[in-house]
């Protein structure tokens, strides 16, 4: 009697311990797939693309990942600027070719996932490296026989990066660094390089 006893208590309380294990298995499963899944969203988007608009022009862009947190954004677009002649007292706006390389590192994507915020589309705070050539190919402008001079810029950039919805886009962000002027021209009205600052406002759509 004493004996059967004992050999029921002894299985009844392996049951309950094989039942434990059960749970403590499932339990670390879960973890480890929803540690697995808060990794995959903490990464740059594989590729992107989008358009964007501001103030300053129109652009089509492309970033791809380099690293989980490093993207490699290509650009194509028309640069705005506003030109100006002391001498005939004329002023105007024009449009000119750009194209950029810039890398970006969204440095605090983890901390946005931590706290729930969204990470898609590359939503976040971002250091680059902007990297931008202006052809001498054509320009837009409101008077003809416009004189521009092609150049190449590489400005440090800070900046953020958001999402409203699912598509649309906005950006803003400061940057200061170097141009360089590649076409020779009368160096009394113009330095061969100057300082390049890259004030970065912008909304957009992502495919």
């Amino acid at each position: 009697m004493l004996i059967s006893e004992f050999i029921f208590k002894t299985k009844t309380l392996l049951l309950k311990k094989e039942k434990q294990m059960k749970q403590a298995l499932l339990i670390l499963t879960f973890f480890t797939i929803s540690l697995s899944t808060q990794s995959q969203t903490t990464s740059v988007e594989k590729s992107t693309f989008g358009v964007q608009t501001g103030f300053l022009g129109i652009w089509a862009h492309n970033e791809s990942r380099l690293s989980n947190s490093i993207a490699l954004r290509s650009e194509i677009g028309l640069d705005a600027g506003i030109w100006g002649n002391d001498i005939y007292d004329s002023y105007g706006f024009l449009l000119a070719p750009v194209i950029t390389l810039e890398p970006r590192w969204y440095y605090n994507l983890n901390k946005r996932a931590d706290k729930s915020r969204r990470t898609d589309g590359n939503s976040g705070n971002f250091v680059s490296i902007k990297t931008s050539y202006h052809p001498d190919w054509f320009i837009i402008a409101n008077e003809d026989n416009i004189n521009f001079i092609s150049d190449i810029s590489i400005v440090p950039t800070w900046g953020i990066r958001r999402h409203l919805g699912n598509h649309f886009t906005y950006e803003a962000g400061i940057g200061v660094g170097y141009v360089h002027y590649l076409e020779d021209f009368d160096r009394g009205i113009l330095k061969t390089s100057d300082v390049a600052v890259n004030l970065h406002l912008r909304i957009g759509y992502r495919f």
